[in-house]
């Protein structure tokens, strides 16, 4: 059994649509929880610059405001926000044919990289964030949203696994799992809207090779969004057991069909405590 403490910082861990940004944001915007995000720490703090260098080089192409940017008389930006992570998912882009907005493969395995070395600094920042919210900010109450590709860069069964191993001491690690009607569910709304996301390497690099043979197509070809939508099919199956050995011996598990139900941070933390009990 978990040891659990009612004052200990919570990291919540799932899928995409699971419900983590709403039990986060509820947790600062009702109960004064200081909210901190894995994903925008990752595109402020290390891939911002990257993120503003690509945009830069947009524009450039652009006559007009290649000439406004030489001269300094405009600056771009990246106006991330908890909800709205665009910026990120952008720069991390899609394979494919550069006519229908695909980027190379070996660039995208280059930013796949960038991101996997910017997601475990922002993941062994929280202990640092933890501290920061109580001493300088006051905050008695903390909530860690991990993002959706932890699974993708730590090993659950390794017990000296660097990144779990210092969540699990700064957070009580909470597990949100889907069942098959949001898995059914975020594969319709990603179909629909198709956006980057970030893989493990072994896993992209067999799908992308199994995609190329099935399609019979070459790289510089490939839709863009039908290789995200097909991959991301696959993805679900593949990072569910690796939440759940996370979860197993790292932490505790409650259904995102009770996190729907939870409407208030009292009905939440009733759901962890009640996972802490359950062997």
């Amino acid at each position: 059994m978990i040891d659990y403490d009612k004052d200990k910082p919570i990291a919540v861990m799932g899928m995409s649509g699971v419900g983590k940004t709403r039990i986060g944001a509820m947790l600062r915007r009702e109960a004064n929880w200081f909210h901190y995000s894995v994903d925008y720490r990752i595109g402020t703090r290390y891939l911002g610059e990257a993120i503003v260098d690509e945009f830069k080089r947009e524009a450039m192409k652009a006559p007009l405001l290649r000439d406004m940017l030489l001269s300094d008389s405009i600056y771009i930006s990246s106006n991330i926000t908890f909800e709205n992570l665009a910026p990120l998912s952008t720069w991390l882009g899609k394979p494919g044919d550069p006519a229908r907005g695909g980027i190379a493969f070996a660039e995208y395995l280059r930013r796949q990289r960038l991101h996997r070395e910017a997601e475990i600094a922002a993941l062994l920042d929280t202990r640092l964030f933890v501290d920061k919210a109580k001493s300088i900010y006051g905050y008695d109450h903390f909530i860690c949203d991990t993002g959706g590709s932890i699974c993708e860069i730590v090993d659950p069964d390794d017990k000296d696994d660097r990144v779990l191993k210092a969540l699990s001491e700064s957070c009580l690690i909470v597990f949100i799992a889907g069942d098959d009607r949001h898995a059914q569910a975020l594969k319709a709304r990603f179909a629909k809207a198709p956006k980057p996301m970030y893989y493990n390497e072994a896993f992209l690099k067999r799908i992308w090779a199994d995609y190329l043979s099935a399609k019979n197509v070459a790289e510089d070809k490939v839709d863009p969004d039908d290789f995200i939508r097909w991959g991301f099919a696959q993805l679900i199956d593949w990072r569910r057991p690796r939440y759940e050995a996370i979860a197993r011996n790292w932490g505790v598990t409650v259904s995102a069909r009770e996190i729907e139900k939870a409407t208030t941070p009292a009905a939440f933390l009733s759901l962890v405590e009640k996972a802490v009990a359950t062997p």
